[in-house]
């Protein structure tokens, strides 16, 4: 039974395993000194931006505490949504590692607004605040909402006025260029990014992320950085590899593409149900709704899913590049049951 309770859970696509295979084949220099990382890291500038620097880590949280490192001093203010991850899912790995204080803010939607953040720019210049240095972004957000390029523009300039840089977190950014039908240069570069977190294996990579540096003045200490914090790995080529299969034949927007058309055959097939109601936008992979407790506790017996907020019998159902069809009407066949 296919798992609906987050793309973490999605196998590896075969041609990332097939790739995984043809690094496997032979010894290679350690470190990223091999052929198959000069390879990814040409794959990440083609896509990106011929000037911006990749750097090859193991997951997630290392990839967000590289580019928080870079991108701040132990003094700085991170600004985030309260539902972040960097601030509810990362044991305050962020927090730590750059010495940080992370301020939270409410958001209707997960995303923030210049509007949101305003409050929260003051004390410049006083020595008894920490001084506002970053703003970090999902995207797609952690509600499944997505940045359109008008307001990741704004986000940015509102951040570079006041002296500060913006970090996402692409996690999902696959679903998100799908979303708006664009492409990652597009939805990063183009709207003043100045480091990325990116992601793949919540869409057919089986570990590792890549540190993408736009911003050349966050560039310089970036090798030592990732060194010290434990996220350089001597066999490199059996992550970067990866992000050449991903990027090759858009294998990235491909698989993407098939998990929000599965979120958009399960949201359709849900909304039918007069006991279930929506509580955030669909617009990539992930819903969010609420049903009958009663619906929740036997298709649990089931089925494998979070509760999103457990009080309001809110639960988040995720789709992924290997969810099927019939995955997808099962499960509705399940929902109708238990009603």
């Amino acid at each position: 039974m296919r798992s609906f309770a987050s793309d973490n859970n999605s196998g590896v696509h075969p041609l990332v395993m097939e790739a995984l295979n043809r690094a496997n084949q032979n010894h290679a220099v350690g470190y990223g000194d091999d052929p198959w990382t000069e390879e990814a890291v040409r794959k990440i500038k083609e896509t990106f931006t011929a000037d911006c620097e990749p750097l090859f880590v193991f997951n997630g949280t290392g990839s967000n505490a590289i580019a928080l490192q870079l991108a701040t001093r132990p003094y700085n203010l991170i600004l985030c949504a309260e539902t972040a991850h960097i601030y509810v899912d990362e044991c305050g790995a962020p927090a730590r590692m750059t010495g940080c204080q992370i301020r939270p803010i409410v958001t209707p939607d997960g995303k923030l607004t210049p509007e949101l953040v305003q409050p929260y720019l003051k004390n410049f210049g006083e020595q008894h605040h920490s001084q506002p240095g970053a703003i970090y972004i999902s995207q797609c957000s952690e509600l499944g909402t997505v940045y359109t390029p008008e307001e990741l523009k704004a986000l940015t300039a509102l951040a570079h006025k006041h002296g500060m840089y913006v970090h996402m977190d692409g996690a999902r950014l696959a679903n998100a260029c799908v979303a708006l039908n664009l492409s990652f240069k597009e939805l990063t570069v183009d709207c003043g990014i100045d480091i990325l977190s990116f992601g793949g294996t919540k869409n057919g990579l089986m570990l590792g992320e890549s540190v993408v540096i736009f911003n050349p003045e966050l560039k310089k200490e970036a090798l030592y950085v990732r060194k010290q914090s434990a996220q350089l790995a001597s066999k490199l080529r059996y992550l970067s590899c990866q992000f050449t299969a991903y990027l090759t034949d858009d294998l990235w927007k491909k698989n993407a593409m098939h998990a929000n058309a599965m979120a958009q055959k399960l949201y359709d097939g849900l909304k039918v149900f007069p006991g279930v109601h929506f509580t955030q936008k669909m617009e990539s992979n992930q819903l969010f709704l609420t049903m009958p407790r009663s619906v929740i506790d036997k298709l649990m017996k089931s089925y494998f899913f979070y509760f999103w907020n457990e009080a309001e019998n809110e639960i988040r159902f995720v789709t992924s590049f290997d969810t099927t069809e019939e995955d997808i009407q099962t499960l509705l066949q399940a929902v109708k049951d238990s009603f």
